[in-house]
C-alpha cells in the first residue's frame, strides 16, 4: 500500500453520525454473509456424515487466523486508515467464498477438509480485519457525539449480531434452494455491492494515525485492556464450547430437522443481538464511564456463570423433554451473555486511547478470536467425549474464570493506564 499524507484521526463532528451509519450498514452486509457461511458449512458437512470433532476442525483455522488478523488489522487500520482495511476485509471475504465454491464432490475426504479449512482461514482473516476496522470507526465517530459511545457501541454490536442470526437462517435457506456452490456465489455478489458502497462513501483517511513502531509497543497495552482481553477469551470460549457443535448436534440427534436447528440458532442470535442493543438501559451510567460500568460487568459475569451450571445439572438428571429445557436455559444464557458482551464492548473503547484506538481494539478482539478458537476446539472434543453435559461443564468453568478476572478490572482511568 502507498503511504497517504497525514490526516486527523477523527472525522468532523457534522459527519460523525453519517459515518457511523455508513460503517454500520457495511458491517451488516458483511455479517449477514458471515452468518450464512457458518450454517452452510456446518449443515452441508454434517449432512455428508462428518463427526462432531471434524465439524469443529473445519472452523479452527477460521478462528485461529482471526487472532492474527485482529492484531495486524489494528496496526494496519492505524497506519493506512479504516476505509482501506474495510476494503481489504471485504475483498478477502469475497475471495474466500469463491475458493470455497470450487470444492468438488469428487475429491477425497482429506482433500475436501483441507480445502475447506484453508478457505475458512481466508474468511477468518476477512472477518476480523473488517470487525476491527468497523469497531475502531465507532470509537472515532462517537468521539464527536458527547455521551453517545455506550449507546452507539451497543447498537452497533447488537444489530450486528441480530444480522448474523438472520444470516444463519439465510444460510440454511440458500443451501436448500440454491445448493452449496450457487449460495456462495450469491453471497459473494452481495458483498461486492457492499464493497462498492465502502469505496464511495467511507472517508479515505478515517482513523489514520501514527502506528506503533515495534511489536513491544503494539503488545504493551494498559492494565484495563489486558484484563478485559483475558476476560474476553473466557467469555467467548464459554459460548462457543456449546454453540459451534454441541447444541446443534444435540438438537438434531433429539429429532429436530436442519430447519428447526438453524431456526433456533438464528432466533437465539437475533434475540441476543436485540438485548445487546438495549443493554445501555440496563446498566447505570457514570460520569467517568467506569465506576458503575465495571461493577456491572462483574455482576453480569457472575449471573451468567450460574446458567451453564444449572443446565449441566438438568442434563445430568436426564429430565423429560430435555431438549426444550436446554432451549429455555440457553435463552436465559443468551440474555445474560448479551449484556456481558455489550458492557465489554463498551469498556474496551472506554479503556482504549484515542490515537491508537484501532490497535487497542485489534488487540482486544484478538483475545475474542482466541476465545472462539479454544471454544470451537473444545466444542468438538467435549461433545465427542461426554455429550452436551461435558460441553456445559466446560462453559461453566470458563465463565467462572471470566468472573474472577473481572473482579480485578480497574474502575478508574488512572489505574487502568498503568
Amino acid at each position: 500500500m502507498t503511504a497517504l499524507p497525514a490526516a486527523p484521526a477523527t472525522t468532523p463532528a457534522s459527519n460523525g453520525a453519517l459515518n457511523y451509519a455508513i460503517v454500520t450498514a457495511a458491517y451488516w452486509g458483511f455479517t449477514l454473509t458471515d452468518g450464512a457461511l457458518r450454517m452452510l458449512v456446518l449443515l452441508h458437512f454434517y449432512r455428508l456424515g462428518y463427526s462432531p470433532f471434524t465439524l469443529a476442525f473445519l472452523f479452527l483455522l477460521y478462528e485461529a487466523m482471526g487472532v492474527l488478523a485482529n492484531l495486524i488489522g489494528g496496526w494496519l487500520a492505524t497506519r493506512f486508515g479504516i476505509q482501506r482495511m474495510l476494503i481489504v476485509g471485504l475483498c478477502t471475504q469475497i475471495t474466500g467464498f469463491l475458493l470455497l465454491s470450487q470444492l468438488s464432490p469428487d475429491w477425497s475426504v482429506t482433500m475436501s477438509v483441507t480445502w475447506v479449512v484453508l478457505s475458512q482461514g481466508v474468511c477468518g482473516i476477512a472477518k476480523d480485519l473488517t470487525k476491527t476496522a468497523s469497531k475502531s470507526a465507532i470509537k472515532l465517530t462517537a468521539s464527536t457525539a458527547s455521551g453517545q459511545l455506550f449507546k452507539w457501541v451497543a447498537w452497533f454490536t447488537g444489530s450486528k449480531n441480530a444480522m448474523k442470526g438472520v444470516g444463519f437462517f439465510l444460510g440454511g435457506l440458500l443451501l436448500d434452494r440454491l445448493g452449496f456452490q450457487v449460495a456462495l456465489w450469491t453471497m459473494a455478489s452481495l458483498l461486492a455491492v457492499v464493497l462498492s458502497g465502502v469505496v464511495v462513501y467511507v472517508p479515505r483517511l478515517m482513523g489514520k494515525s501514527k502506528a506503533s513502531k515495534s511489536a513491544k509497543e503494539l503488545f504493551a497495552k494498559n492494565r484495563g485492556i489486558n484484563l478485559l482481553a483475558a476476560a474476553r477469551v473466557a467469555l467467548f470460549g464459554a459460548r462457543d464450547v456449546w454453540f459451534v457443535v454441541g447444541v446443534p448436534v444435540f438438537l438434531y440427534a433429539a429429532g429436530w430437522t436442519f430447519t428447526m436447528v438453524g431456526g433456533f440458532l438464528a432466533t437465539w442470535t437475533i434475540g441476543y443481538g436485540l438485548v445487546q442493543a438495549l443493554a445501555p438501559a440496563m446498566v447505570k451510567r457514570s460520569d467517568d464511564g467506569l465506576s458503575t460500568e465495571v461493577p456491572a460487568a462483574r455482576l453480569w459475569s457472575g449471573l451468567l456463570a450460574m446458567v451453564p451450571v444449572a443446565l449441566a445439572i438438568v442434563v445430568a438428571m436426564k429430565l423429560p423433554h430435555l431438549e426444550w429445557l436446554v432451549v429455555a436455559g440457553l435463552g436465559v444464557f443468551g440474555f445474560a451473555f448479551a449484556v456481558n458482551s455489550s458492557v465489554h464492548s463498551y469498556l474496551i473503547l472506554a479503556y482504549a486511547g484515542s490515537e491508537k484506538a484501532a490497535e487497542d481494539v485489534g488487540f482486544y478482539y484478538a483475545a475474542n478470536a482466541l476465545g472462539r478458537f479454544f471454544g470451537t476446539l473444545l466444542s468438538g472434543l467435549l461433545y465427542q467425549w461426554g455429550g452436551l453435559l461435558f460441553s456445559l461443564c466446560g462453559s461453566a468453568a470458563m465463565l467462572i474464570t471470566c468472573w474472577l478476572v473481572t473482579l480485578a478490572l480497574p474502575t478508574q482511568r488512572s489505574l487502568a493506564a498503568r
